[in-house]
């Protein structure tokens, strides 16, 4: 007689299940080939004892149970970071930086066996701490106002210092930035208006020279003007004189219709000569 109860069936499917996973575990397991991928190293430990060897990107293989292969991630990684330090002239400055960083491949085993079984981890309990010590030492030698106009300087400065303390630990830093600095709201506005009067000064500069420039060009034209009505006058000569008196007549002669005036300009006028019928 055919069992019909469906718990029976039920019970048969997962038995299957755990006996399928615990044989594809055991495969796993046992298995003795491993892969590492590209922009990974391997670190592969004997009884959790790992060997001075960084193995390559590829096949590799290892003891079932006794051996097991850890990978390290060696690819350019991000990272960003913030916080509080003060300056030289005691202001409270918050720093924001990003960095890019990798770990570096020779230093895998090192890593692994003296900071942490993978990069991630390695990076939070160097760099993070590193990178606070370096922007509190750098800040507080500047002012506030000169790690604003000494950016480059100020960035260089900690990045050198974050670079030296990675680099002691199997990490390289790639490229290091201030994404901003903030300060207090009133040396904020202090610092502004400051800005402001700098500005307003360079303008006042600027159109000082622009006056300058043009009452010199004032200078200039009324000097050549003056130099110009001296040569005239200077060519000026008594035979130049009546030959303009000359022109003046002729000119006056060609232009008369041949008709005396009745008036002149003064009280008497003149007789009149015309024709009496």
């Amino acid at each position: 007689m055919a069992d019909l109860n469906p718990r029976s069936g039920g019970h048969t499917f997962i038995r299957a299940v755990v006996i399928g996973g615990a044989v594809l575990f055991g495969l796993w397991a046992l298995s003795p080939v491993v892969v590492i991928s590209a922009g990974e190293r391997g670190v592969k430990t004997t009884f959790g004892k790992p060997d001075e060897q960084v193995y390559e990107p590829g096949i590799h293989f290892k003891v079932p149970l006794a051996q097991a292969m850890h990978t390290m991630d060696v690819r350019l990684q991000k990272g960003e970071g913030e916080g509080d330090a003060a300056s030289k002239d005691l202001q409270s400055v918050h720093t924001r930086i990003a960095i890019n960083y990798h770990l570096d491949p020779k230093q895998a085993v090192n890593v692994f066996r003296n900071i942490g079984p993978s990069t991630d981890i390695a990076a939070d309990r160097i760099i993070i701490p590193a990178a606070q010590e370096a922007v509190k030492a750098v800040t507080a030698r500047f002012t506030a106002e000169e790690l604003v106009s000494h950016r480059t300087e100020v960035r260089e400065a900690i990045g050198k210092m974050l670079r030296d303390k990675m680099q002691r630990h199997g990490l390289v830093l790639d490229e290091f930035a201030i994404v901003n600095f903030a300060f207090s709201r009133s040396f904020a506005e202090a610092i502004e208006l400051k800005v402001k009067a700098e500005q307003e000064k360079l303008k006042a500069e600027r159109d000082l020279q622009r006056i300058e420039v043009e009452a010199k060009q004032k200078v200039a034209s009324a000097r050549a003007e003056a130099e110009s009505l001296a040569l005239q006058r200077q060519q000026i000569t008594p035979d130049l004189l009546a030959l303009r008196r000359i022109e003046n007549e002729r000119e006056a002669i060609r232009k008369w219709d041949g008709k005396l005036p009745n008036v002149t300009s003064g009280a008497v006028p003149f007789i009149n000569v015309s024709d009496k019928n």
